[in-house]
């Protein structure tokens, strides 16, 4: 049911859209049912669009470009920015940062990054967490992170570095069946052309080296190749763009690539992962 904070705490884009919707829809005179129809929804989910109570799902604002955007391309426009309404405050600004980005080199250690998940994982990882959240909060989180996904697809290309430590592979989270769907598809984006997924494994540490124990990172090159970092503990966020500070983490990064497995050995162990009963 839509909640009276929804409306008090909706971001920007979500209220541009919903006063677009609303007089556009008025202009035609139609009602909110009637609307409904055209696009797919019901008419209490257009009401709850136009209110504020519920933000539009992508899927609603791809049909409002056809039914209501009159070939402007508004509401298309405005998916990328009533997605950043839906992020947690300390992610919006990273999040324009990542869809833009010329390349990143991500080190993940705890679960799957962000960018590589599963509908079912992220969901099961986000409604599992602490503070346990209502589900219409993990559905609009769920969604948004999904959504990050345009960016393996995106012209011009983006190039992609995963390195992700062997105990992420080995956590189950939401269940065997989910984890294993979680496994395919990381063997599936490791066989893209613009995406390299190399494995840190449980035994990198045993020469006495490991590079990787001060947690997990995103290396940013945006389109003008300047060089950022990123960095989310604890549901914090830092952005780092002094020149020597961003140096040091980009040799510790390369660092951790040199002892993780190659692309084809780190492959191969997913793969075997992904076929083991868990």
């Amino acid at each position: 049911m839509a909640r009276t904070e929804n409306k008090e705490t909706a971001g920007p884009a979500t209220r541009l859209v919903a006063d677009m919707a609303r007089k556009m829809r008025v202009r035609k005179g139609w009602t909110q049912d009637q609307l409904g129809k055209e696009i797919g929804f019901t008419g209490a989910a257009v009401s709850a669009m136009e209110t504020c109570a519920q933000p539009a799902s992508d899927a609603m604002l791809v049909q409002l470009e056809k039914v209501l955007g009159d070939g402007l391309g508004l509401f298309e426009q405005a998916r990328l920015y009533v997605r950043l309404d839906k992020y947690p405050e300390q992610f919006k600004n990273y999040a324009l940062l990542e869809q833009k980005a010329v390349s990143l080199s991500l080190y993940a250690t705890l679960v799957v990054h962000g960018l590589f998940q599963t509908e079912a994982y992220a969901r099961a990882l986000i409604g599992g967490g602490y503070p346990p959240l209502p589900e219409r909060r993990v559905e609009e989180l769920v969604e948004a992170r999904m959504a990050r996904r345009e960016l393996f697809e995106r012209e011009p290309v983006a190039l992609v570095e995963l390195v992700l430590e062997e105990s992420v592979l080995r956590r189950t989270i939401g269940g065997a069946e989910v984890m294993r769907g979680q496994l395919l598809h990381l063997a599936e984006c490791a066989r893209r052309r613009n995406v390299t997924v190399q494995v840190l494994p449980l035994d990198c540490g045993l020469s006495g080296e490991y590079a990787g124990g001060r947690g997990p990172m995103n290396l940013v090159e945006t389109p003008e190749h300047d060089h950022l970092v990123y960095l989310e503990p604890q549901d914090e966020s830092l952005l780092i763009k002094d020149p020597a500070k961003v140096s040091t983490y980009g040799q510790r990064y390369a660092r951790i690539r040199a002892q993780a497995l190659d692309p084809r050995e780190s492959l191969g162990l997913i793969e075997r992962l992904a076929g083991e009963p868990r």
